[in-house]
């Protein structure tokens, strides 16, 4: 699916420009690459519905100025403290022949039927929402699928262990990024809190117990 953004060539620039352009209704941005800068205005309805998905932080999008068309990637937004308003929207645009470093997110299957969760009663945490990785623009996915269906109680999955697409590679950030824990599969707290409790009861009773002994024993050498 194509996310095509329309927008227009911004006229006025400064803070007070882009302040009346807001109560309008509009949204500023700019659009950089290629040794060019251009400064456009958009819909800020139409970009608010769009921000809402998921799609348009991970995909090269169409940016329509004035009827024409370029490929770009979202790299930034900016949004009011409190308020439901973006502020600002920062566009790349892309180089089919260059490699491209962005974030995508991850999406976690077969969770309900990892051995930690369905015998272990385990629970997955989920360590990393989203992974950088490098690729050309005509090899970008959607998302990074992460299969959890063999993962056991207490063991993680690292980003090493997750397929990568054709074409895609995790973007090094150093020398352990494949160490990086993706999800693990955990006891619940309620679980652990419980089997101490039990372990401290027993303990206690194997003292009582012990203690009752020592006191026969006493009695018996008084005798």
């Amino acid at each position: 699916m194509t996310i095509e953004i329309n927008a227009v060539i911004r006229k006025a620039q400064g803070t007070g420009a882009s302040r009346r352009l807001r109560n309008a209704g509009r949204v500023p941005g700019v659009v950089y690459g290629s040794g060019d800068v251009s400064v456009i205005d958009m819909d800020h309805n139409d970009m608010f519905h769009k921000l809402k998905g998921e799609a348009i932080h991970a995909s090269i999008l169409t940016l329509d100025i004035e009827g024409k068309k370029e490929s770009v990637l979202l790299r930034d937004f900016v949004m009011h403290p409190f308020r439901q308003q973006i502020q600002h929207m920062d566009f790349q645009r892309v180089d089919q022949k260059k490699k491209m470093h962005i974030k995508v997110p991850l999406h976690f299957i077969n969770e309900d039927v990892a051995p930690g969760v369905k015998l272990g009663g385990g629970k997955v945490s989920h360590v990393l929402h989203d992974l950088d990785i490098a690729c050309l623009p005509k090899n970008l996915p959607a998302f990074i699928e992460v299969d959890l269906s063999t993962l056991e109680l207490g063991h993680s999955v690292h980003v090493a262990d997750l397929k990568m697409p054709s074409g895609v590679e995790v973007a090094a950030h150093g020398t352990h990024t494949g160490e990086a824990v993706v999800a693990v599969v955990q006891v619940p707290r309620g679980m652990v809190e419980a089997e101490t409790g039990t372990s401290e009861e027993v303990s206690e009773d194997t003292a009582a117990s012990e203690d009752t002994a020592a006191s026969e024993a006493d009695k018996e050498e008084k005798k």
